[in-house]
């Protein structure tokens, strides 16, 4: 890519791509967003809007599915319960996610979030209103971009999003996901994109078990016994009711 001197951009050749993110349109068209993404930051509101776990758990989901790493990022932390805040970072760290609290109009934590996506190319999603463009600004970002993939299935609030490059990589900030779903995913395809779920079901008596009703699920006895968040099963169970 050239930039000339009148500020026109030439493109000399188009590399190809190590992976897409697609979403769907209304009219069931697919829509590429992004391109080469190894890194997908979830952004989640812990107030104003109140934190929408399904939405969270589903885009950790997908990234299982798409072998693309994640983080989830919790915003508005003044706005929220300290003791709500504090226990859903628990929970996503302890499955093994970079969990951060934000705070950019703040300052807080934007540096780490900095340090945790340098290398990478990575992408902020989440619901509209969780303040996704405040932490892209917070970052640098401010350039634009046109307008996420096998097992994804977005509606979005508005269709442009924005890139910002650094050194090391870029981070593009996604328009607001309206909805957002798995498709047509199998109940074996889902346990496995649950890391917690995922270990869980060898103990389970039958190996086509779905976690839902079978008798000897190791899965369901493990949110009984606080092993597995009981939110994290609610999530698993709206998506196969949705699929």
């Amino acid at each position: 890519m050239v930039v000339l001197e009148d500020g026109r951009t030439l493109v000399e050749r188009v590399e190809p791509r190590r992976s897409t993110l697609e979403r769907r349109t209304v009219a069931g068209r697919t829509k590429t967003m992004a391109a080469n993404v190894d890194l997908l930051v979830i952004v989640t509101a812990l107030a104003n809007p109140s934190p929408r776990l399904p939405t969270l758990d589903q885009l950790l989901a997908f990234s299982e599915l798409e072998e693309i790493g994640a983080a989830v990022v919790f915003t508005k932390p003044d706005l929220a319960d300290p003791e709500q805040a504090r226990a859903l970072l628990a929970l996503y760290a302890a499955l093994g996610y970079a969990a951060l609290c934000v705070n950019a109009k703040a300052g807080k934590n934007v540096d780490a979030l900095r340090a945790l996506i340098q290398g990478h190319h990575a992408m902020l999603v989440g619901n509209s209103g969780v303040g996704k463009s405040t932490i892209f600004r917070a970052l640098g970002g401010d350039a634009s971009v046109g307008n996420v993939s096998r097992h994804g299935l977005g509606r979005q609030t508005t269709t442009a999003g924005r890139l910002y490059r650094f050194a090391a990589g870029f981070l593009i900030d996604s328009p607001g996901i309206a909805e957002f779903g798995l498709g047509n995913i199998q109940p074996s395809e889902l346990a496995a994109a649950f890391r917690e779920i995922r270990e869980t079901a060898s103990g389970c008596r039958f190996s086509d078990c779905t976690h839902l009703r079978e008798p000897g699920c190791a899965v369901r006895a493990s949110v009984e016994a606080g092993g597995i968040a009981v939110s994290r099963y609610a999530s698993y169970r709206a998506i196969l009711a949705d699929a």
